[in-house]
């Protein structure tokens, strides 16, 4: 609630499918090429050309509507979706306004502490448009972009506020990672979505909504609702009406700015596309593309909780992206430990190098580090140190621990002077003893640990503690 009033919030989230070719033609659909150097005569309009369907980019929406629990239409055809733009070389874009590949469905939100469902309309399959690229001295266009496919996935307005927006397109983002349908490269343009706001007190009807289009970023959906929400209400309460519009982000001013006013329908004028057939989509085919489903999020998650006992916070962690979880998988084959594998991992690789661990530290690596752990001949103070060098160098952790000396001390004759000197050290820690405080023990052993560089064995320093105390 903002000032009394609550949002409706829905997404239309845009993500381009690794397809090796295009959509509707051969070309290549990769990224980072010369300019209008992946492009022919069907992704650019030309007269007479006739696009042919991809049969993996129909796969791949198959798959993503299979991962988000939606109906798979039996029968689907496109539509031509009219509009004139530099970016768009027909004149219209072929999309699916009338009979999407999926229907429905839904996507449960993660880490906001409640549960939460967001229902979705559809996901359907169209072509993307060019980029227009703004320089001082005009604009360009480059139209390698143009016939890429990509899926649209269409939200309910269930969106309460900026939280459960990035909540969702997080959730979406990693399961399209796990289907490796979309590289979801959000600075390259391949996920972007846009942001339908619109605001009213409780119990009265929807607000007129506004449309934020080409948010590349969670952190800016975040920001252009949290935006939207305090500019639509602020205007009401002084006396206006919030128009139906289209608005951009701008990313210096963290506000949105009016770009156009809001088609309807009507202005796409759609029509069916008369180039392209029916697509009939059996129950053999949909049952055969469930089979070669990879691995979801919530699977990965319960095989890291039941098969190595991981936590579930931890296990969230290790499940964010697929190369996440595919490392910590070579990780766990190698090492006796995958327990203590798993904190560390978290703990001390993906705190510091989030999802390029592989350029961080091997799974190898972090293995041998978890098994010096579990085995004890490590503490884990120096496991967490283990990892850093041998990041920075590339050597063994074995290595690295008999040249530098970091491996547990468990020798009473190393030990015992330490512990006599740390008494010795702290006479008023020795009083408080004496007068029945144990926690004056940590005094004794914390100056044991820092002089031994944490290596010593706690729990037979206690041992020893106790032994010399009780002579006292």
């Amino acid at each position: 609630m903002y000032k009394g009033f609550e949002a409706t919030i829905g997404l239309e989230v845009h993500a381009e499918l690794k397809t090796e070719t295009k959509v509707f033609c051969a070309c290549s659909a990769a990224f980072g090429g010369e300019p209008n150097t992946q492009c022919c005569p069907v992704c650019m309009g030309m007269p007479g050309a006739l696009p042919m369907l991809n049969e993996k980019a129909v796969e791949y929406a198959v798959r993503a509507g299979l991962a988000f629990v939606c109906r798979i239409a039996e029968v689907s055809w496109f539509d031509r979706k009219n509009y004139f733009y530099p970016d768009l070389p027909k004149g219209y874009q072929i999309t699916q306004a009338q009979s999407p590949f999926c229907v429905g469905g839904e996507v449960q939100l993660r880490g906001l502490g409640y549960e939460k469902s967001v229902r979705l309309r559809q996901i359907h399959l169209e072509e993307d448009a060019g980029k227009l690229i703004h320089t001082a001295e005009g604009t360009l266009i480059d139209y390698n972009r143009c016939g890429v496919p990509l899926i649209e996935i269409v939200s309910e307005p269930d969106i309460r506020d900026a939280n459960e927006a990035k909540a969702y397109l997080n959730e979406l983002r990693r399961v399209l990672l796990f289907l490796g349908v979309s590289d979801c490269k959000m600075n390259e343009g391949s996920l972007r979505c846009d942001v339908n706001v619109s605001v009213r007190r409780p119990g009265e009807p929807h607000g007129e909504r506004c449309e934020v289009k080409n948010l590349n970023s969670v952190s800016y959906v975040g920001k252009a609702v949290e935006y939207e929400i305090r500019r639509q209400v602020e205007l009401i309460l002084s006396g206006g009406t919030v128009a139906k519009e289209t608005r951009r982000f701008n990313e210096d001013t963290g506000e949105t700015e009016t770009m156009r006013r809001k088609e309807s329908a009507v202005d796409y004028r759609y029509f069916t596309e008369p180039n392209i057939p029916p697509v009939r989509l059996s129950a053999e085919y949909v049952e055969s593309v469930k089979r070669q489903m990879p691995i979801m999020p919530d699977e990965a998650r319960r095989n890291l909780t039941e098969r190595f006992g991981v936590g579930e916070e931890t296990a969230a962690q290790i499940t964010q992206l697929p190369k996440i979880y595919r490392f910590f998988l070579r990780t766990a084959e190698i090492t006796r430990y995958p327990l203590k594998a798993a904190n560390l991992y978290v703990g001390e690789v993906l705190t510091v190098c989030g999802e390029e661990q592989d350029s961080y530290i091997t799974a190898e690596h972090l293995a041998e580090t978890a098994d010096l752990f579990g085995n004890e001949r490590i503490t884990a103070n120096v496991a967490k140190q283990l990892i850093r060098l041998s990041a920075e160098t590339g050597e063994s952790p074995c290595v690295i621990a008999e040249r530098e000396g970091l491996f547990r001390i468990r020798d009473e004759a190393t030990l015992l002077p330490l512990i006599k000197e740390s008494i010795e050290a702290s006479p008023k820690a020795l009083q408080d003893y004496r007068k029945g405080k144990e926690t004056a023990k940590k005094t004794f052993l914390g100056y044991v640990m820092r002089a031994t560089g944490g290596r010593a064995d706690a729990a037979y320093c206690e041992l020893l503690l106790d032994k010399v105390l009780g002579e006292e």
